[in-house]
C-alpha cells in the first residue's frame, strides 16, 4: 500500500478499513502461529460479552413477573434476540480454543518479495489455501494490486516479468505500438496464477468432492483506460457443492449492480441475506 490511499478489500462492522498483511512469514505467523495479541484481545472480550450476557439473562427473570401480556411478548422478542448472541458468543469462544494446524513452514517460500512476483503471488495464494484446508480461516481477501497507486508493492511487477512500464502505465498505455501485446501478457501471467490457486484447490479432496466444490472463490479486476468503474470481467469459481451453476459466460446490462452478485454468493454460503448495498436482488441465473 501507499500512506495516501486505504490499500485493502477488508473493513470493519463500523466501515473502517482493516489494515492488509504483505509479508508472506507475517501471514504465516498470524494464521499458524501459537498466538498473537489480537488473539488474547479477542478471548477477552468474548470473556467480557459472557458476563454482561449473564447479568442480563439472570435479572430478566426477575423482571417478567412485573410485566403485563404485551410488555412480556416484546420482552421475550429481546430476550431471543440476547439468547442469539450468546450463542454467537459461544461459537467464537470455540473457534478460538481450537488448536493451531501444525504447518511445515519449508514447504512455502515464505522469503518470497514482490521482486520475484509469480514467487510472492503464488506464495499468498498457497497461504490462503493452507488456510483453507486447514479450517483455520473460512474468509479470504487478497489485493494483487492497486493500479491508480504509483507506490504500491505490485506497480513494478510488470517490469520485474520484462515487461515495459509499470502496472499503472500499462493499461493508459495499450493504443501505444506494442501496449495492448504487454497488457495481454502481464493479464494472461496474473490468470495464470489463479489457475494455479483454483487447481490447488481442485485436486484438494474435502468429503465426498473438492475443496474448490466448497468453496467460492471470487476474482475481479480492476483495469480501464477510462477510468468508468463499469463492465469489467470478473469470474466466479468452484461452489458446485453451494448450489453455483458453472460453465457459463453470462453478460449483465448496466442497471445490474454487482451487489446483486455479494448477496447471491452470501445466500449460497448459509448467510440469509435479503440486501447489501444498493442491491436489487440475487442472480438467478447463477444457481
Amino acid at each position: 500500500g501507499e500512506p495516501t490511499r486505504s490499500t485493502t478489500l477488508a473493513f470493519s462492522s463500523r466501515g473502517r478499513p482493516v489494515p492488509a498483511l504483505a509479508k508472506p512469514r507475517q501471514i504465516f505467523d498470524r494464521l499458524f502461529g501459537d498466538g498473537d495479541k489480537e488473539t488474547r484481545n479477542q478471548r477477552r472480550q468474548l470473556a467480557n460479552s459472557s458476563t454482561i450476557l449473564d447479568r442480563v439473562l439472570e435479572h430478566s427473570r426477575s423482571l417478567k413477573l412485573q410485566l403485563g401480556k404485551q410488555d412480556l411478548r416484546k420482552f421475550e422478542e429481546y430476550l431471543s434476540s440476547v439468547r442469539e448472541i450468546e450463542q454467537r458468543v459461544k461459537r467464537s469462544q470455540r473457534w478460538l480454543d481450537i488448536p493451531r494446524p501444525e504447518i511445515d513452514s519449508s514447504t512455502l517460500t515464505l522469503a518470497a518479495n514482490p521482486k520475484g512476483p509469480q514467487e510472492y503471488i503464488r506464495t499468498m495464494y498457497d497461504l490462503m489455501f493452507l488456510g483453507f484446508q486447514t479450517d483455520t480461516t473460512r474468509v479470504a481477501t487478497y489485493m494483487i494490486g492497486q493500479v491508480a497507486g504509483a507506490t504500491t508493492l505490485a506497480n513494478s511487477f510488470p517490469a520485474c516479468l520484462g515487461l515495459s512500464g509499470n502496472w499503472h502505465g500499462l493499461a493508459h498505455g495499450a493504443n501505444k505500438k506494442g501496449g495492448y501485446e504487454n497488457l495481454g501478457r502481464f493479464d494472461q501471467f496474473l490468470a495464470e496464477q489463479l489457475s494455479y490457486f483454483l487447481k490447488r484447490l481442485k485436486k484438494t479432496p474435502d468429503g465426498d468432492c473438492s475443496l474448490l466444490d466448497r468453496t467460492l472463490v471470487f476474482y475481479g479486476s480492476s483495469n480501464s483506460r477510462t477510468h468508468n468503474n463499469n463492465n469489467y470481467p470478473l469470474i466466479l469459481a468452484g461452489g458446485s457443492e453451494l448450489g453455483i451453476r458453472q460453465g457459463q459466460y453470462l453478460q449483465y446490462s448496466s442497471k445490474t449492480p454487482l451487489s446483486n452478485l455479494f448477496v447471491t454468493m452470501l445466500n449460497r454460503l448459509k448467510v440469509p441475506t435479503d440486501s447489501f448495498a444498493d442491491s436489487t436482488g440475487d442472480l438467478t441465473e447463477l444457481i
